[in-house]
C-alpha cells in the first residue's frame, strides 16, 4: 500500500478540518514548502495537495494564495502532486495540468455533472485524473455523498456514484469518510473493504481517520493500494520504522 502525504491550503496556510467543519480549523505553523521537502525525506513519492477555498465555493473563490503555494509545490521537482479543491471545468484541469500537477482531483463535479466528467476522464486519460468522493454514513449505514466542501448533501450513495464511471475508464479513486476526517479515530476499514469487494479494480485511496501504524497496517491488510495521512503526519505521531513498508523511496 502506498502512503500519500496530504496538505490542506486555506489562504495559503496549512490548516486541518475537523470532520469537514469550516469552523472547526486548526492552522499550523508550518510552511508548505518545508512539509514537501520533509514527507520526500521520509521517503513519499507523491503528495496530495488540496485547495479548501476553491472546495467550499469553487475556482472562483481559491485564494491566489493557494494557487501561488501550488505552483512552489511543483516547482520543487521533489514529488508528484495530486491536487484538488473546487476543480468543476475543464480549464482548470488544464491550468493545473500544465504548470505541472500530475493528478487532478474532481470531486462535486462528478456526483453532479457524471457525464461531462466522463468526457474529461477520456480526453485526459485515467493516470492524470481522479475521482473524490466525500461520505457521510446515514442513520441506515448508507455512505451518502456530499458535495461542496461537504457542505451540501446527495441523495446519491457511494456505491451509486462509483457505478455510473465504472466502464467508463475510471482508475483512481480517493474516497473520505468525513467523520473519521482530521479526528485521528482510526480510518473507516469495513467501508474500504466493501469498496474493494464491489470495485475491485479500482486503484481506491483511503482517507479519514489514520492515527498510527496499526491503521496503516490495517488498511494494507484489506487490500487498500493507498492511503491518505494528514494530520497524523503533521503532528508526527507515526514512527519512521512504522512508517517505511508504505513509502516507497525510504
Amino acid at each position: 500500500m502506498l502512503l500519500i502525504p496530504s496538505i490542506d491550503l486555506r489562504a495559503g496556510q496549512c490548516v486541518r478540518l475537523l470532520r469537514g467543519d469550516f469552523e472547526r480549523e486548526t492552522r499550523y505553523r508550518l510552511d508548505p514548502q518545508e512539509l514537501l521537502l520533509r514527507y520526500r525525506s521520509l521517503g513519499a513519492s507523491w503528495l496530495h495537495v488540496v485547495d479548501l477555498d476553491g472546495a467550499r465555493e469553487g475556482a472562483a473563490a481559491s485564494s491566489s494564495l493557494n494557487r501561488r503555494v501550488i505552483e512552489q509545490l511543483v516547482g520543487q521537482s521533489a514529488l508528484r502532486l495530486q491536487v484538488g479543491g473546487g476543480v468543476r471545468s475543464a480549464a482548470l484541469i488544464e491550468e493545473l495540468l500544465q504548470i505541472g500537477v500530475a493528478r487532478v482531483v474532481v470531486g462535486s463535479a462528478a456526483v453532479e455533472r457524471p457525464d461531462e466528467v466522463s468526457a474529461w476522464l477520456e480526453r485526459y486519460g485515467n493516470e492524470r485524473l481522479c475521482l473524490a468522493f466525500d461520505l457521510r454514513i446515514d442513520e441506515r449505514g448508507a455512505p451518502r455523498l456530499r458535495t461542496h466542501g461537504w457542505r451540501q448533501s446527495s441523495a446519491q450513495t457511494l456505491w451509486e456514484a462509483v457505478a455510473t464511471f465504472a466502464d467508463r475508464g475510471l482508475k483512481h479513486l480517493l474516497c473520505t469518510d468525513i467523520d473519521r476526517d482530521g479526528a485521528l479515530g482510526g480510518p473507516n476499514v469495513a467501508l474500504y473493504q466493501e469498496a474493494l469487494r464491489r470495485f475491485p479494480a479500482l486503484q481506491w485511496q483511503a482517507s479519514g481517520g489514520i492515527a498510527s501504524g496499526a491503521d496503516l497496517s490495517a488498511l494494507a491488510a484489506a487490500g487498500l493500494p493507498a492511503a491518505i495521512s494528514g494530520t497524523a503526519l503533521l503532528q508526527e505521531r507515526i514512527a519512521l520504522e512504522e512508517l517505511r513498508p508504505f513509502l516507497p523511496n525510504a
